[in-house]
């Protein structure tokens, strides 16, 4: 038996707006919905997960901070602070947590601006276009590489 992983999924800005902000390119799923398939995701791979959506780019930067030492991974949708934000990329940085970064559209499809993501270089991987299975899929892959490497 594998003991039980503790992961954080942090959405950030207008994600509290899913099912109803620009459905043709997010979708029609609710945020509550998402997280209710991450949960059930979570518990087929007895996962403890931790959620939260913020619009405060301060608010995310602290739950960073609070997964040091507590967390073994970190589930991230930045939302348009992924393109923006040096201080969500050096807060992930100095905890040092592994990070898979996770975005419903395809962000390279998209306006230019989108195209750069701060906090792709940080991350263990990236998955964006696959609408609300890019969550599931990115909480897969995070869980197998914390399964597959050697705690410290």
């Amino acid at each position: 038996m594998t003991e039980q992983l503790r992961i954080s999924v942090l959405h950030g800005p207008n994600l509290n707006l899913l099912g109803q902000r620009e459905p043709q390119i997010y979708g029609a799923l609710t945020l509550e919905e998402i997280n209710h398939l991450l949960r059930e995701e979570a518990e087929i791979q007895d996962v403890e997960l931790t959620i939260l959506q913020s619009n405060q780019e301060g608010v995310l930067i602290d739950a960073i901070h609070q997964t040091a030492g507590i967390q073994q991974g970190i589930l991230i949708n930045a939302g348009a602070y992924t393109h923006t934000s040096l201080a969500i990329a050096d807060a992930l940085k100095a905890v040092k947590v592994p990070t898979v970064e996770v975005h419903l559209s395809n962000i390279y499809q998209r306006e230019a601006f989108r195209h750069h993501s701060y906090i792709a270089p940080i991350a263990i991987g990236q998955i964006s276009g696959f609408g609300h299975q890019s969550y599931c899929l990115g909480l897969r892959a995070l869980v197998n590489y914390l399964r597959a490497s050697p705690r410290t």
